[in-house]
């Protein structure tokens, strides 16, 4: 797929960047997050972003910090590629994801919503164009623990298209659609190469079916 002729080249990317804390909610490169703005500090951001890079920084609140404001040091930055108004004053927009980033430390604003100095570097290659991971990555171990896991959940899927899917988007496609808990997608979010993301996918996908199949064990 080539890339958009809107996007922004890596030496590009903003030194700052508005932030959306929500909990679930990642976008991955060459994935998209469709969200529903309604309070009036996220209105601001998203008007503000549409006025300059178009870029939202999505982070995910972190359970285990004492401050309830606490969210992870890394996130995912998503560029606005839909935008819609409802009657009743609600935002739908739609964000393609760009880049992961670190947090550096927060800044004031004035505006309502939360923006931070970030540090693109450790996660350059997320603008590269997905292929096929290196480092012969066992995909067949992968999609077998995939399957069993579905079947388990309960979850249909078109397997023939998610076969012609390159593994490394593949696997940032998996990491914002399958049913994990916070700390768990944020494993997947700072697993800084394709291999090492697939690698901690197939550990959590591994142990929900283990778990499952000793759980039933134990009722028979």
């Amino acid at each position: 797929m080539a890339p958009s002729p809107f996007a922004l080249p890596f030496e590009r990317l903003p030194a700052t960047l508005p932030i959306f804390p929500l909990p679930h909610a990642i976008v991955m490169p060459g994935c998209q997050l469709p969200l529903n703005i309604f309070e009036p500090r996220y209105l601001n951001l998203v008007f503000d972003a549409l006025g300059a890079e178009r870029l939202i920084g999505m982070v995910q609140p972190d359970p285990t910090a004492p401050h309830k404001e606490a969210v992870y040091a890394t996130g995912t930055a998503g560029r606005i590629v839909s935008f819609g108004e409802t009657p009743d004053g609600r935002l739908l927009i739609v964000l393609a994801g760009v880049c992961r980033f670190d947090i550096r430390e927060e800044i004031p604003t004035v505006r309502g919503y939360r923006r931070v100095l970030v540090d693109w570097s450790r996660f350059r290659q997320d603008l590269d164009t997905p292929g096929e991971a290196g480092g012969g990555y066992d995909r067949l171990r992968l999609m077998a623990l995939l399957k069993e896991y579905l079947q388990r959940k309960g979850v249909e899927i078109n397997w023939t298209n998610l076969e012609q899917i390159p593994s490394p988007l593949l696997v940032n496609v998996l990491a914002g659609q399958l049913p994990f808990d916070v700390p768990e997608r944020q494993a997947l979010v700072e697993a800084v190469t394709p291999e090492e993301r697939m690698a901690k996918l197939a550990s959590l996908l591994e142990f929900d079916v283990v778990g499952t199949v000793a759980t039933n064990g134990r009722r028979h």
